[in-house]
């Protein structure tokens, strides 16, 4: 479960096992969860967040954004070449 950067109690993170989906981000704070997918930047799904904390989540995804997809596509092919 590669984590990508942490930022006021949210932790930003991927699954390796779903390297195969569209590129998107996984967020963690307490019991809370969300999912975004980036192309376009669209909550998938939530428990728990407030509307002003996902607001800021996707704040957070936008600026980080280029971060985001450099670990996915790092990860991804390095998974994937240690399949083959």
């Amino acid at each position: 479960m590669p984590e990508i950067f942490r930022y006021h109690g949210y932790r930003f993170f991927f699954f390796s096992r779903e390297a195969e989906e569209p590129i998107h981000v996984h967020v963690e704070s307490a019991e809370k969860y969300a999912k975004f997918w980036l192309d376009p930047i669209l909550l998938t799904e939530s428990h728990g967040f407030l509307s002003k904390q996902l607001k800021e989540i996707r704040e957070l995804i936008e600026k980080h954004e280029q971060e985001i997809r450099n670990k996915w596509n790092e990860h991804v092919t390095t998974h994937r070449q240690s399949q083959n």
